[in-house]
């Protein structure tokens, strides 16, 4: 008998929301359109801590025009002619042209600069001392197994609509990216990337990666059976034993290299091995396979800021296929990761899967012993000019190396305090660690810059993320007076306390549709280039246009990082990639930038951010808590 999760609080009334994953998708709104005047108001706002009192009259006067205008009014109509083409075919305004614009026709490698890495929580047992360096380990592959059975469940469990929907006060959320986890691949293609994905998720096999070798591995028997851990353990090892009786002359090219290089390059290539039949085949097995599993021949140093790069990279981008949606990688001493293709999901949903699996470890299941598996199938390229394709190779490899070089990322798992804390102090955790990144950097160079924070947009049908610009007119004015020695701490709370109000207003904008990021890019993405180059396009030409989105802190809060904790790469080069957990009692996170960039310094800036924690725990405790507790004993007496 159906479950039902009833809520009353939606605003038609009482209802009933299915558990059932995707039975929901049909009463959740459409993304709306936000009004033309609204969003030119708060775009204005948002350019105050940013410009000099000239350009900002400058660039006022530009949206002025642009709003008062018939050319924004057309420009609304057609976003709204476009939302009603896309409505029809289960999509929202936003959907495709966020995926196209946003992620498939982007050209640059997307290891690191697309791609989202994670690290997880070592074993319940810790960790090994591998007895033999290069060679995989029974440890290794039994934690893999454990992986791998864990997110068949899952994948299973999705196609059974078995996952309850997640769901807020105002309602349950969307759920379509769930299916864009499992069987799901990025192809590399020429004017644009496609992306590949099937549900249900009925494949049968996995893509196995050792020493760079693919192998296609069944993990589900032929009539849908569960197999055990052990089992699918005995898969791998029949993939470790067959590479490794492989001398290295014999042993396929690194083929997987490739999904390191820009996106034409790699495009090109593909196209050319693809035009072989068998090599066809070797793509669709890779393409269609329900995730990958990268069986690393070494461990990476246990220090917090070396052990995550593996997740990321790799040893020069080798033994991985950064195209596959979701990538796990587990190292000879069972420490183990996930690298996930950003385009068909957002990292928040394959981390709830993640923590799904993870809390079980370690990992067992009902399945029968006697279920037959196909052995292990090695995939083979046929290549014709061997020459080209080394050269190719050595010519990515160089590339990669490069970027992962340039990559400067380092953690920090402040123990001190959490979100238990904060909200003794009567702070939103979230805001609260927004307002540190904002004065962080504000000390740490002495002005404000652009901010982007992701906010989820999942109560609406198809919905993925907005933009919260935390860098505020509100923000900017409190980082100006905290450490001047003249204003007194009352003035100073009362600074943060706008200013926290400021980011509150912006997040509940932008959860409900509202903000203005995704606007301005529908609007400008239905302009004509001709029209796009036109004096009527003046507001979209103004510098201060691509300044504000000039991500100097793009950030974005993956709590609570229990079990696995990550980082993405920076978006622009002279600036900085924030992601932060926050758990009750810790708050983890990782700043990335670019070595590159001489204004930079992921390290240092840590420092920086590290201080500003303690010094508002600090002040919370002094000010705010103790307040609050005299406040309460007073009532009570």
């Amino acid at each position: 008998m159906l479950r039902l999760l009833c809520r009353s609080n939606r605003p038609t009334g009482h209802q009933c929301y299915s558990t059932k994953t995707f039975s929901n998708q049909k009463v959740l709104p459409t993304l709306p359109i936000p009004e033309l005047e609204a969003t030119g108001q708060r775009y204005k706002k948002s350019l105050v801590p940013l410009l000099s009192a000239t350009d900002y009259q400058q660039s006022c006067a530009k949206v002025d025009q642009f709003l008062q205008g018939d050319f924004a009014k057309e420009l609304q109509a057609r976003l709204h002619r476009l939302d009603e083409q896309e409505t029809k075919k289960g999509y929202s305004w936003l959907d495709q042209l966020w995926l196209n614009k946003g992620y498939l026709e982007y050209r640059a490698p997307t290891m690191i600069n697309v791609n989202w890495w994670m690290q997880l929580k070592n074993h319940p047992q810790g960790l090994v001392d591998p007895p033999t360096a290069g060679t995989a380990t029974p440890f290794q592959l039994n934690r893999a197994a454990g992986f791998i059975a864990g997110l068949v469940d899952y994948s299973n469990r999705v196609n059974r609509e078995e996952i309850v929907p997640d769901s807020s006060r105002s309602g349950p959320f969307c759920m379509h990216q769930l299916k864009g986890v499992f069987s799901t691949t990025r192809i590399a293609a020429s004017p644009a990337d496609k992306v590949i994905s099937h549900y249900p998720a009925t494949a049968k096999h996995i893509t196995a990666i050792y020493k760079n070798q693919l192998f296609s591995v069944d993990v589900i028997g032929a009539q849908g059976e569960t197999v055990p851990v052990q089992g699918i353990e005995k898969q791998l090892r029949q993939v470790v034993d067959q590479v490794e009786s492989t001398p290295e002359h014999e042993r396929q090219l690194p083929i997987g290299l490739f999904t390191s290089e820009q996106r034409d390059t790699w495009a090109n290539i593909r196209e050319s091995l693809e035009a072989n039949p068998a090599n066809a085949q070797v793509f669709k097995d890779i393409d269609t396979s329900l995730f990958a599993v990268c069986l690393d021949h070494y461990s990476s140093p246990q220090e917090l800021d070396k052990s995550h790069r593996n997740m990321s990279h790799g040893q020069n981008a080798y033994n991985r296929w950064f195209d596959k949606g979701v990538q796990v990688i587990v190292e000879t001493n069972g420490s183990a990761g996930i690298n996930g293709e950003h385009s068909p999901v957002d990292a928040v949903v394959p981390l709830q899967i993640v923590f799904d699996v993870l809390q079980k470890e370690p990992i067992q299941t009902n399945g029968s012993s006697s279920v037959k598996l196909s052995p292990p199938r090695h995939l083979t390229w046929s290549i014709g000019n061997t020459a080209a394709i080394n050269e190719a190779l050595q010519t990515a490899e160089q590339n990669a190396k490069r970027m992962i070089d340039d990559l400067d990322c380092s953690f920090l798992h402040n123990k001190d305090y959490g979100s238990n804390f904060m909200k003794r102090a009567k702070i939103s955790p979230d805001s609260w660690m927004q307002m540190v990144f904002q004065l962080a950097y504000y000390r740490h160079y002495g002005q404000s810059c652009p901010t982007y924070e992701s906010a989820s947009t999942r109560k609406f049908l198809t919905g993925r993320t907005e933009t919260v610009r935390s860098c505020t007119e509100e923000s900017a004015a409190f980082t100006k007076a905290w450490d001047d020695k003249d204003v007194s701490m009352a003035n100073k709370l009362g600074l943060l306390g706008k200013a926290l109000e400021s980011h509150g207003e912006y997040m509940r904008a932008a959860v409900n549709g509202q903000a203005i990021d995704r606007h301005l890019f529908g609007l400008y993405y239905q302009m004509t280039p001709e029209e796009a180059q036109s004096d009527l396009a003046a507001m979209f030409q103004d510098p201060a246009y691509r300044a504000s989105q000039y991500w100097k802190l793009s950030t974005s809060n993956t709590s609570p990082g229990t079990f696995a904790y990550g980082a993405f790469g920076p978006v622009v080069t002279d600036g900085y990639g924030v992601n932060y957990a926050i758990d009750k009692d810790m708050v983890r996170l990782s700043v990335s930038s670019c070595r590159q960039a001489a204004e930079t310094d992921s390290v240092a800036f840590r420092k920086t951010i590290h201080g500003v924690m303690t010094e508002f725990a600090q002040v919370a405790e002094h000010y705010l808590t103790q307040d609050q507790a005299t406040e309460k004993q007073s009532i009570q007496s």
